[in-house]
C-alpha cells in the first residue's frame, strides 16, 4: 500500500509539474519574445520533456506495481485512449522542442536576430494543441481508475 501511495504521489507531482512548464510556454508565447524570454522559453521546454517523461515512468510504474495490478486496466479501451493522447501530444511537442532550440542558436550566434510574429504564433497554437489534448486525459483516467469502459 505504501509503494502504491508513493507511485501516485510522484505522478501527480510530475504531472502538476507537467502542465505548470506547458502552460508557461504558452503564457510566453502571448507576447513578442527577446534573446532572454528565448532561452528562459528553452529551459522551460527542457522542464516540461522531464515532467513528460517522469509522468510517463511513473505512470508505467503504476501500471505495474500499484495496488489494482496491470490487469485491472489493460483489459480495457480508456487506457488505451489515456496513453494514446499523451504520446500524441509528445509527438506533437517534438516541432516546438526543435523550433525552441533552433531559435535559441539564433539568438546565441545572432544578437541581433529578432523571431518572426508568425513563428511564434504558430508555435504558441502548437503548444495550445498539445495543452488541449494533454487536458483530456484526466477524463480517461477517471474511467479508467473506476474500472469502466471494460
Amino acid at each position: 500500500m505504501w509503494l502504491d501511495a508513493l507511485l501516485a504521489y510522484l505522478h501527480f507531482i510530475a504531472i502538476f509539474i507537467l502542465f505548470a512548464f506547458l502552460s508557461c510556454q504558452l503564457i510566453m508565447l502571448r507576447s513578442p519574445l527577446d534573446a532572454t524570454a528565448i532561452r528562459r522559453l528553452a529551459i522551460v521546454d527542457m522542464v516540461y520533456g522531464a515532467s513528460a517523461g517522469l509522468v510517463f515512468i511513473t505512470g508505467l510504474l503504476r501500471l505495474f506495481y500499484g495496488a489494482k495490478g496491470s490487469d485491472f486496466y489493460l483489459h480495457a479501451w480508456p487506457i488505451y485512449v489515456k496513453v494514446g493522447l499523451f504520446l500524441a501530444a509528445g509527438l506533437l511537442s517534438i516541432k516546438p522542442t526543435l523550433t525552441f532550440l533552433r531559435w535559441r542558436r539564433a539568438v546565441n550566434s545572432n544578437p541581433t536576430w529578432e523571431l518572426t510574429e508568425a513563428d511564434r504564433v504558430s508555435m504558441r497554437r502548437v503548444v495550445l494543441i498539445e495543452l488541449h489534448l494533454l487536458a483530456m486525459v484526466p477524463v480517461f483516467a477517471v474511467v479508467m481508475a473506476r474500472g469502466l469502459g471494460k
